[in-house]
């Protein structure tokens, strides 16, 4: 089987998904129709903005729907009459049986993580929260479960220490992209019959994953919610330090400064931090010299700010924001 013989339907809406749906668009691969999101208003205008991935299907003359429900009985016409052998899911949503099972060759994903580890929807965030020195993407065929179908491919990538989860998203980005191409082309090497695939049963993984990154235990990727980036001052610095880097530079880990005048500035956004071996500070106590430094307690030692957001203000260093604002 050729290329051209594959017919295959993209599901994806954010950056992410970009990259990967270029790849197979530039590799010659017949992508025949392209889901993502319904527009949604944004700014002060509210103005309806389009998803990256419409924004590529537009300018690439890419046949596209954007349904509102996937058990849509319109949606599901128009998705058969593209008569797809194979679906592509890259930072999409969760789709129904009626979807993902309609493809002769069915419907695979990319997610961005180790899989059977951090199964759920922000799997960059938290490999970097946690501390993790590895991650990487798997390819997997969709199945009942969110994250639990068997896997085709896989590929491990390196955290460094002092690297943020926008770091990392973009080069999973990148790494994936790849993945998906090579899964495409197994589908094509066994002329469309996935049972001549080679699959991996994910409890299979387990310890092979244990011995690569030393964690024994199946750790959740949760959806992030404004609590899940509230900095905790009574927790470690290590920890801190951690979630400020899991969550920059987007949505970004947040905290309150009470002023001596009694004014609260919420929410003070943390893209950098670094630790201290300092003592003096009690957790949440603020030390500053007006000019160079923002030292706050936690539980060990003390958070050296770097790169903050205060509310109405522009991202900047320290320095520049001690320099314009007095705390």
């Amino acid at each position: 089987m050729n290329k051209q013989d594959l017919r295959i339907v993209y599901m994806g809406t954010p950056d992410f998904a970009v990259p990967t749906l270029d790849a197979l668009v530039q590799g010659g691969y017949n992508v025949v129709g392209v889901i993502t999101m319904p527009d949604k208003p944004a700014g002060r205008g509210h103005k309806l903005q389009f998803s990256p991935v419409k924004e590529y299907a537009l300018a690439h003359q890419l046949p596209l729907l954007q349904p509102e429900k996937l058990k849509n009985e319109e949606f599901l016409a128009a998705l058969k009459a593209w008569r797809a052998d194979l679906q592509i899911v890259v930072a999409f949503r969760m789709l129904p049986e009626v979807v993902w099972n309609m493809p002769r060759c069915g419907t695979f994903n990319l997610h961005a993580a180790l899989l059977p580890q951090y199964r759920g929807a922000a799997p960059i965030n938290w490999a970097v929260m946690n501390g993790d020195t590895k991650t990487g993407a798997t390819t997997f065929f969709l199945d009942h479960d969110i994250d639990t179908g068997r896997i085709i491919l896989k590929e491990e990538m390196d955290i460094a220490p002092d690297e943020n989860v926008g770091s990392v998203h973009d080069r999973l980005m990148e790494l994936g992209k790849g993945l998906v191409c090579r899964t495409v082309d197994l589908v094509l090497a066994a002329d469309g019959d996935i049972q001549q695939i080679p699959t991996i049963d994910q409890q299979t993984l387990m310890s092979d994953l244990v011995k690569a990154t030393g964690i024994a235990e199946l750790r959740p990727a949760p959806k992030i919610f404004k609590e899940t980036c509230r900095i905790d001052w009574s927790a470690t610095s290590r920890h801190i330090y951690n979630q400020v880097r899991g969550l920059s530079p987007y949505p970004a880990a947040w905290t309150e400064l009470t002023l001596s005048s009694g004014e609260v500035l919420s929410p003070v956004k943390i893209y950098k931090v670094s630790e201290l071996n300092n003592n003096r500070l009690k957790p949440a106590e603020m030390e500053t010299d007006g000019k160079s430094y923002i030292h706050i307690g936690c539980a060990d030692g003390a958070i050296a700010l770097e790169e903050l957001q205060l509310p109405g203000k522009k991202r900047m260093d320290v320095k520049s924001l001690l320099n314009g604002f007095k705390l």
